[in-house]
């Protein structure tokens, strides 16, 4: 498989491989194993958040409501100051 990196990012590579001693596939190996078992862990997270959520155990936020009263929050912490 053949990959291509922004020459930014091949930059980097390079300095890391040529700093620890590892070879740059070894690096980029670990960097996508790493990428995929977080996403596998994130992907279980919301699937059990939603499952939470479907069965009514959870009671999901207004998100609107949520930052509306963050910003007034928020605004009363600068009037005080």
């Amino acid at each position: 498989m053949e990959i291509r990196l922004k020459p930014e990012t091949e930059s980097r590579l390079m300095e890391l491989a040529a700093s620890s001693g590892r070879a740059t596939e070894e690096l980029i190996e670990d960097a996508v194993s790493g990428y995929f078992a977080e996403l596998a862990q994130l992907r279980g997270v919301l699937d059990r958040r939603y499952d939470e959520i479907k069965a009514g155990n959870v009671k999901p936020l207004d998100g609107e409501a949520f930052f509306e009263s963050l910003r007034r929050r928020e605004d009363d912490l600068l009037r005080k100051s």
